[in-house]
């Protein structure tokens, strides 16, 4: 098991069990998740049984009312499965829509959906990004106009994971139409069934090919106003609060993810013989996985690290904006690498390597671009 000085005996235990149940029950099957294009519903609320659902929410509500490094442990296990597309099934589920509910929630909508997200009998989605507007939130369009004791949506949502086979979407629209930029932005709770509501299209992705996306449609969806989630014309700050969590468990995905990608390749060179003994007895080999490995330990730390600053309640915008550049190049440059050391076979659907190559590409992209996080790094320096 890791050893760091940020973990307690707590965090152990839990990555521990969270280990045994990546072994038994995910492993065995994952592959056959990423030809069915999604992770069946009964693995699900297995998790939410043994509380994976739950770690850092409420115990009234069921869950375990841990801290920030619990909910990496989380990330970092689900991440040493090498199944991207699993891993952020959870993830999505558990550190980037249900914390909205959780943070902004009122007691009788916590009361509501809580439970059933923490069983894993809800499953959640968060539907902020657009067609045309990606990282840069303050551009979405979808429109959001009260009618009586209704709020009514119109527009789309674009590359929701979970959108699918999701229960409960939060999702963000304009209220306010004369507000510029972030301004007038809110969140609303949407179930499955609402009338207006509907699934446009399951998108077809490079990686992540056992996680449901989708294309999300509303024409004049019907909201109760008791549906909308925190403030009115506060939702852009809520989306930002809960990017931070976001980019947190996004790189000790990556990370973990890299860091099995050089376990694959270590092995596989120590085996592969060419040109008179094996790979790894070839002095680069050795040593470009070497650097990649102390890459990949550097990233480790700086999120663990920016995960222990937001556990003591400190601010931690420029670490974990620095995590999620870092980690989301790295983990591309790691797969990228270790599929050449892969050779022919490396470039087989059949290997893992060629899975993860798939897999890692998004990782720069989602849940803020390198290029939008470095300008936040560049803000506050």
């Amino acid at each position: 098991m890791d050893a760091s000085i940020y973990f307690s005996e707590e965090h152990t235990l839990l990555r521990e069990q969270i280990r045994r149940f990546v072994d038994q029950e995910v492993l065995p099957h994952a592959d056959q998740w990423e030809r069915d294009g999604m992770v069946p519903r009964d693995v699900l609320r297995q998790m939410g049984e043994l509380g994976f659902f739950g770690i850092r929410y409420e115990e009234q509500y069921g869950g375990s009312d841990l801290d920030t490094l619990a909910t990496l442990v989380l990330a970092e296990e689900l991440g040493r499965s090498g199944y991207g597309g699993f891993t952020i099934t959870v993830l999505v589920h558990t550190d980037m829509a249900s914390p909205h509910l959780a943070n902004a929630g009122t007691p009788e909508q916590k009361a509501k959906y809580l439970p059933g997200i923490i069983k894993g009998d809800l499953i959640s989605a968060v539907a902020v990004t657009e067609p045309d507007a990606g990282s840069d939130v303050a551009g979405l369009k979808t429109r959001a106009k009260r009618d009586g004791d209704h709020w009514v949506l119109n527009g789309s949502k674009m590359f929701i994971t979970n959108g699918v086979h999701g229960d409960v979407y939060f999702v963000a629209a304009r209220t306010d139409p004369d507000a510029e930029g972030s301004r007038g932005i809110s969140m609303f709770i949407v179930e499955k069934d609402t009338p207006g509501f509907r699934v446009g299209q399951t998108l077809d992705k490079m990686g992540w090919r056992s996680s449901d996306t989708a294309e999300l449609v509303f024409e004049d969806c019907r909201v109760p106003a008791e549906n909308m989630l925190g403030a009115e014309n506060r939702g852009f700050y809520a989306i930002m609060q809960n990017f931070q969590n976001e980019r947190m468990v996004l790189g000790g995905m990556a990370m973990a993810e890299a860091q099995r990608a050089i376990d694959l390749t270590v092995e596989y060179v120590r085996e592969r013989k060419a040109f008179g003994g094996v790979l790894w007895d070839k002095q680069a080999i050795r040593q470009r996985l070497a650097k990649l490995s102390a890459d990949v330990a550097a990233g480790r730390e700086l999120t663990r690290h920016a995960a222990w600053l937001d556990s003591q309640g400190r601010d931690c915008v420029k670490e974990v904006s620095m995590v999620k550049a870092y980690c989301g190049e790295v983990t591309n440059r790691v797969t990228y690498d270790c599929q050449q050391f892969h050779g022919g076979f490396g470039y087989m659907r059949e290997s893992a390597i060629h899975r993860m190559v798939g897999d890692a590409r998004i990782q720069a992209i989602g849940g803020g671009a390198t290029e939008v996080m470095l300008e936040e790094i560049a803000k506050r320096m």
